[in-house]
């Protein structure tokens, strides 16, 4: 999505549960300070929606994201039991965010050096988006657990072909395909073909390369510079996208964009936390960095750019960290010193 510089943009805000309303107003002040474009339209989502309309995901969340195409999203609290599915997996599903983007980028040395990593997801099939049932036999209703997992071919090629136009935007040299063919011939191995296929559209400009999930989990530890960007079908990028993060620091240093053909929703990708909601100390910095990506998105990646870079000076220049990255500063304390470094 392109835009003018001096337009307004409508989006759509959820703050979420938990931490979610403290990360949600610490980004929005860093947003201000950038002077973004966005116009916000106030929803709710996951527990507190419960709790004001009966639904973790009611119809007037959905008809502003309908309306606007675009979200900024704290994170969610899907209840254990009562039959609520996961609402983040009900939002892909509603708006066919077929391509789930994790960057991971060193941010604070001292971990690992240098990473700079961008896992693509396939968002809407695989394991993950848990069709699942149970199989009664005698006087035991769960007695089998049945999960079904379904791929096709025009979806594959869709993400795969998502990844390869990303590499080739942002200057990637090599695409790595992430499956486990050898053993889910059928679900994984047309992943796989897939990729094959719309890679040789793209030879000589972006290569492919590919790996077997386990095998890639322990060469991302040995050795992740080999990497560039990384295609997993649903169940393994979730999986690995969590594993790139602690590369860099952790969830509170990761960004989140689900994105579709007519809708994209941008998130901090670590829980609700609700151990620390209300104390104060919460680490805002995925939700920023994903408003960065929301940022780039709208055709503003100055604005972006200026944000990741106010972000990198206040964590290593001016040694500001929040408690999970070994500081003792406030969430408040802060996003006062990212606005200061963007004024």
């Amino acid at each position: 999505m392109q835009t003018a510089a001096n337009m307004t943009i409508p989006a759509t805000l959820i703050p979420g549960d938990g931490i979610g309303p403290e990360i949600v107003e610490a980004t929005l002040q860093v947003l201000d300070a950038l002077e973004a474009p966005f116009a916000w339209e106030r929803r709710q989502a996951g527990v507190a929606a419960i709790d004001a309309e009966g639904d973790p995901l009611p119809e007037s969340t959905l008809d502003s994201i309908r309306t606007t195409g675009l979200a900024l999203k704290g994170p969610l609290t899907t209840p254990v039991g009562g039959g609520f599915r996961s609402v983040n997996v009900r939002l892909r599903e509603a708006f066919q965010l077929y391509a789930n983007v994790r960057p991971a980028r060193t941010l604070i040395p001292g971990r690992y050096e240098d990473i700079d990593l961008v896992l693509m997801r396939e968002n809407v099939g695989g394991f993950y988006v848990a069709h699942d049932y149970y199989i009664p036999v005698g006087d035991d209703p769960r007695a089998v657990a049945v999960s079904t997992g379904i791929n096709t071919r025009e979806d594959c090629r869709r993400i795969a072909r998502f990844a390869f136009e990303y590499a080739v935007r942002h200057g990637r040299r090599k695409v790595t395909v992430v499956h486990k063919a050898n053993i889910l011939k059928a679900l994984t191995g047309i992943f796989l073909e897939a990729a094959r296929e719309v890679a040789a559209e793209y030879a000589g400009r972006v290569e492919m390369d590919d790996r077997i999930v386990d095998a890639c989990a322990m060469q991302l530890v040995l050795d992740p510079w080999q990497f560039d960007v990384l295609l997993c079908t649903n169940l393994f990028g979730d999986i690995l996208s969590d594993q790139i993060a602690g590369l860099v620091g952790g969830l509170g240093l990761a960004p989140g964009a689900n994105i579709g053909d007519k809708a994209a929703i941008f998130e901090a990708v670590h829980g609700s936390a609700p151990d620390i909601a209300g104390q104060g100390v919460a680490n805002p910095v995925s939700l920023m960095l994903s408003a960065g990506l929301m940022l780039d998105h709208v055709g503003r990646q100055d604005l972006g750019d200026r944000l990741r870079r106010a972000i990198a000076a206040t964590l290593n220049e001016d040694q500001v960290r929040t408690r999970d990255l070994k500081g003792s500063a406030t969430t408040h304390e802060f996003t006062a010193a990212v606005v200061r470094r963007l004024a």
